[in-house]
């Protein structure tokens, strides 16, 4: 048997790889109203992750039932962890926001 080359797998993902490298590259153009749209995207990237979290956890507690102890402190602290890189990536969308705020004052 002969094996097929790794490059057959990534020639699928081209056309999704060439239909994104325009809207990137338009935020790209904008500047500062770019740069502040990237953050809003990132700020609802934390959100979302935040209310996955959330509902998994909802989720496993109204499904299976309550677990141990044991059990059930370890779906909390996943589910906590989750939610502060959710916060973590709120605050850098945030701070991309402000900082186009503030580019966007002192360069216009």
């Amino acid at each position: 048997m002969r094996r097929q080359s790794e490059t057959l797998l990534l020639v699928p993902l081209l056309p999704i790889f060439l239909v994104g490298m325009f809207p990137m590259f338009l935020i790209a153009l904008l500047g500062f109203f770019g740069l502040a749209l990237f953050g809003v995207l990132v700020v609802c990237v934390g959100l979302a992750s935040s209310n996955e979290a959330h509902d998994s956890f909802n989720h496993d507690v109204i499904v299976h039932g309550y677990a141990r102890g044991s059990e059930r402190k370890a779906r909390a602290s996943d589910m906590h962890i989750a939610t502060r890189i959710g916060l973590r990536l709120e605050a850098v969308g945030a701070a991309m926001v402000i900082t186009a705020a503030i580019g966007l004052c002192y360069a216009g």
